[in-house]
C-alpha cells in the first residue's frame, strides 16, 4: 500500500512539473511560474526568461539581473536580493554604451533615453544626433564623469554603461548608490558578430518590443547567411590603421572584424596576431612585421573608425610612404570603412554582406556600399 501511495504521489508531482507553465529554479524567481525562455541564436552574454503575468527576468552574464514588470502588474513578493526590479514603461534612461544607441534607434524607440554619455557631435546614429540637437536627449557626461545631479533631477530609472564602466567602478557604486541601477552592455564580449547584434532581443525584451527585435534581427541574420552562402573568393584582406606613433594597429585574431572577414568569404592576413592577452581587440604591430604580413593580401581596408577617414589613395599613402608598395594598392583595392561603424551594432549583418560584395567583385565593379568605400 506505501508502494502504491509512493507512486501515486510521484505521478502528482510529475503531473505538476510538465503542466503549462513550469515554476522557476532557485536560480530564477522561486514561486513563479515560468512561460519559457527567449530563444537566442549567437549571443551568450545574456538570457531572458519570460513568466506569467509579463514578467521578464533579464540575466546578464557578470552583470546582475533584473526584473522587468509590464505596466500595471503587480510585484511580486520574495524577489531575490540580487535581482533589480524594473518597471514599465521605461523613461529617461542614461545611455552610455554607445553601441546600444543604434538599437534603440531601430526598435523606433529613443523617446526611453533621456540623457546620453556621448554628445551631439559624437554620435554617427543620425536620429540620436538629432533628438541631442532638439533637447530631447541632454548630455550628462561620459561614463566615466557623469552629472549625478542631472541625472538624478531627469528621474533616471536606469544607466546602460559599456564594460568600459570597469575602469570606472567608484561610478557604477555611486548611481547605485543614488538609486540609479545599472545595467551593462557587454555586447562587444560576443565571440560572434551577430551576436552582438542579438542584444536587440535584449533590449526589446525591456521595451516591449520582441516583436520589432526579432524582425530586425532576422533580416540581419539572412544578409549574413546569403553572404556565408556566396561565392568563397578566399581573397586575403589586410584591416589595419597607423597610429600616430607610427605603428600599424590591427584587429586581433579571432576578433569580430576577422570573424566578419571570414564569415564573408574572406581570410585576415593577421592571422597570427593574439597580442598579450587583456580585453583590448587591437595590437600594435611594428612596421617591419606588418609590411611582411600585408604585402601580398589582396585586399587592404583602412579603419577609420578612431583616427578619422582618409578620403582619398593620397591621403591613404601619405600615412606611410611604403604602404605604395602593397599588392593591394598597385591593385586598387583599397577600402576604408566609415567612422559610423562601431555605432551600428545593427547593421552587421549587412556589414558582412558589403565585405563578401567586396571579396566577390572586381575593384572597378563594386557598387556603392553603406559602410565602406574605396579609395581612389
Amino acid at each position: 500500500m506505501k508502494r502504491i501511495t509512493a507512486a501515486l504521489l510521484c505521478l502528482a508531482m510529475l503531473a505538476l512539473f510538465f503542466g503549462c507553465g513550469r515554476e522557476s529554479t532557485e536560480e530564477g524567481l522561486a514561486g513563479i511560474v515560468q512561460t519559457g525562455s527567449l530563444e537566442l541564436a549567437f549571443a551568450q552574454g545574456f538570457s531572458v526568461d519570460e513568466y506569467e503575468d509579463g514578467l521578464k527576468l533579464i540575466s546578464i552574464k557578470d552583470g546582475g539581473r533584473f526584473l522587468v514588470v509590464p505596466e500595471g502588474a503587480q510585484i511580486p513578493s520574495g524577489i531575490p536580493g540580487d535581482v533589480t526590479v524594473l518597471r514599465q514603461p521605461l523613461k529617461n534612461i542614461y545611455l552610455a554604451a554607445t553601441a546600444a544607441m543604434c538599437l534603440f534607434d531601430g526598435l523606433g524607440r529613443l523617446d526611453a533615453i533621456g540623457l546620453s554619455g556621448t554628445k551631439a557631435e559624437g554620435w554617427y546614429v543620425e536620429n540620436a544626433r538629432l533628438a541631442m540637437e532638439r533637447g530631447e536627449i541632454l548630455y550628462a557626461g561620459k561614463y566615466s564623469e557623469p552629472d549625478y545631479e542631472l541625472i538624478l533631477g531627469a528621474g533616471c530609472p536606469l544607466a546602460i554603461e559599456s564594460g568600459m564602466i570597469g575602469h570606472a567602478a567608484d561610478v557604477m557604486n555611486k548611481l547605485v548608490e543614488l538609486g540609479v541601477p545599472v545595467l551593462i552592455d557587454r555586447s562587444s564580449y560576443e565571440p560572434h558578430p551577430l551576436g552582438r547584434t542579438e542584444w536587440i532581443k535584449l533590449y526589446g525584451a525591456l521595451l516591449g518590443e520582441e516583436e520589432k527585435a526579432n524582425e530586425l534581427f532576422n533580416e540581419q541574420r539572412a544578409l549574413m547567411e546569403s553572404a556565408v552562402n556566396g561565392e568563397k573568393s578566399g581573397k586575403t584582406a589586410a584591416f589595419f590603421r597607423i597610429s600616430p606613433s607610427g605603428y600599424a594597429v590591427a584587429r586581433k585574431t579571432g576578433d569580430y572584424v576577422s570573424r566578419m572577414i571570414e564569415l564573408a568569404g574572406g581570410r585576415y592576413a593577421f592571422s597570427d596576431l593574439v597580442g598579450e592577452g587583456g580585453a583590448t581587440a587591437t595590437v600594435n604591430v611594428e612596421m617591419e612585421k606588418f609590411f611582411s604580413t600585408a604585402r601580398e593580401a589582396d585586399v587592404v581596408i583602412y579603419n577609420s573608425t578612431i583616427g578619422g577617414e582618409v578620403s582619398t589613395l593620397e591621403e591613404f599613402l601619405a600615412l606611410n610612404p611604403l604602404l605604395a608598395e602593397l599588392k593591394a594598392v598597385q591593385n586598387g583595392a583599397v577600402w576604408c570603412t566609415r567612422e559610423s561603424m562601431y555605432q551600428q551594432t545593427l547593421n552587421i549583418g549587412r556589414m558582412i554582406k558589403e565585405l563578401n560584395t567586396i571579396f566577390s567583385c572586381g575593384a572597378d565593379e563594386t557598387p556603392e556600399l553603406q559602410y565602406f568605400f574605396r579609395l581612389k
